[in-house]
């Protein structure tokens, strides 16, 4: 029980939600240290700067109005009671000093220190041993001609400016922690909110398996990180089942047109056999077998093709002169189809090329016109191309019987077969052959049928 409950401890530790709530926690924490930082040093230098332009500004007023008697300079009567004595956090204490250092007059309580004279005008900070008060005293010279006649010093109690100071850093001490506290909270069950799906799409990645991926996670669309992965994860077990659902199906098909040929194999090496035959009886069948190993060793050559992506391997592009391949294969198939008393017209303009492998081109090419050669009995079959824009096609139509529309869609896909074509022979995998071999070389095949009219093939590849 301990361990389970120091598992569960570490989980929620290690969860994404928490570690997000920490993140904010100390962002923030950083933040407002930065900022409150920032304000208390520009409030404290806001605070004094004008706390030392009000002295200034007191300090000139009074040098302004000395009075001189008996060559000595005197505070007038109006400044040696002040009217704010109410009020000891602004009472002045003001003292007139000889250029010697002397006091000549002091209005107010507070016994100050000498100024450094040599430093005047100056401002200077300063605790009374007595009261235990702040002061801040500023030191202005009275002159004349350029003679040093006195020093007037005037000082002011900054306690109102400190209690001030520390009210804002008490408040800022206080509210930061309070303020993380919350953002980590309301960060961590904002946290949980968003990342609900994730726990959805992880209890649902649980419970798929190679054998089942029907499983969905059918959440509610939303235009936002998360809604676009639950989306994309929905689709990519569509794409996954789908794929699953026909190498399945290829394996099914590829074990039975294997046992096709095998089981005749059998049949007749069963029939022959059972008694004596004669020379010629062993040599058809010979030749049966003959024919079915070959059947055998084109059908399992083709397999190994598409299952193990070989056309994509091979492909090693080079360049390839269109114009006299295509031509070069009606050459070779049109006695095919004059034996069938079948015209083949080629339609190829001179100089197109492309890149791509020769090898895996003809074959392409040959499957098609073996296609169409094969299921037309009576017209003919054109070979085309032309040059576009970006891309060369190749169109391969003839005049048979054609595509019912419901076979269209797969009339590409490994071992499909019209039922009417099975008459023919053949594995299904001719289409889906020249299929890959279009999209190994970056292009695509179509193909476009009017029942009863004929079928023409497209195949359109980049250009050079």
């Amino acid at each position: 029980m301990a361990w389970v409950t120091a598992y569960q401890l570490k989980m929620k530790i290690n969860s994404l939600r928490l570690r997000f709530s920490i993140w904010v926690a100390v962002m923030l924490l950083v933040v407002l240290g930065a900022f409150g930082t920032y304000v208390y040093f520009t409030m404290s230098r806001g605070l004094f700067l004008a706390f030392d332009d009000a002295l200034a500004l007191n300090a000139s007023q009074v040098i302004a109005g000395l009075e001189i008697n008996n060559n000595q300079l005197f505070l007038p009567e109006n400044l040696t009671e002040s009217p704010e004595k109410s009020d000891p956090h602004l009472q002045a204490t003001i003292r007139i000093l000889s250029p010697d250092g002397k006091t000549l007059q002091t209005s107010g309580s507070v016994f100050l220190p000498l100024p450094d004279l040599e430093s005047i005008p100056s401002f200077t900070t300063w605790t009374d041993p007595g009261g235990g008060q702040t002061m801040r005293i500023y030191s202005a010279p009275v002159s004349d001609n350029g003679y040093l006649l006195a020093v007037v010093q005037i000082a002011r109690s900054a306690q109102l400016e400190q209690d001030t100071l520390q009210r804002l850093l008490t408040t800022l001490l206080l509210g930061s922690p309070i303020l993380v506290l919350l953002a980590a909270t309301g960060g961590y069950f904002l946290a949980a909110r968003a990342l609900a799906p994730i726990g959805v799409i992880t209890r649902t990645a649980r419970r798929i398996s190679a054998t089942d991926l029907s499983a969905r996670l059918n959440l509610p669309h939303n235009d936002d990180e998360v809604g676009r992965l639950a989306a994309t994860f929905d689709d990519m077990l569509a794409r996954l089942d789908d794929s699953f659902h026909r190498e399945r199906q290829f394996t099914a098909d590829a074990s039975h047109e294997l046992r096709t040929p095998l089981a005749a194999m059998q049949a007749i090496l069963s029939v022959i056999r059972e008694r004596r035959r004669s020379p010629k009886e062993y040599e058809q069948a010979l030749d049966d077998l003959a024919e079915e190993t070959a059947r055998l060793s084109g059908l399992t050559k083709d397999l190994l093709l598409l299952a193990r992506g070989e056309i994509q391997a091979d492909l090693h592009p080079q360049l390839v002169a269109l114009s006299d391949l295509l031509n070069d294969l009606a050459e070779s198939l049109r006695p095919l189809a004059e034996a069938k008393n079948l015209t083949l017209d080629a339609h190829i303009p001179d100089k197109l090329s492309l890149s791509g492998n020769s090898d895996n081109l003809i074959r392409l090419f040959v499957n098609l016109l073996d296609n169409a050669i094969k299921y037309t009995e009576h017209g003919g079959i054109s070979l085309a191309a032309r040059a576009e824009r970006h891309s060369v096609v190749i169109e391969v139509k003839d005049t048979g019987l054609g595509i019912l529309p419901e076979h269209l869609p797969h009339i590409f896909d490994r071992f499909y077969r019209v039922e009417a074509s099975r008459t023919h022979p053949g594995s299904g995998l001719g289409l889906a052959i020249a299929r890959e071999i279009a999209r190994a070389h970056g292009g695509d095949i179509q193909v476009d049928s009017d029942y009863g009219k004929g079928a023409t093939f497209t195949v359109r590849l980049p250009a050079l």
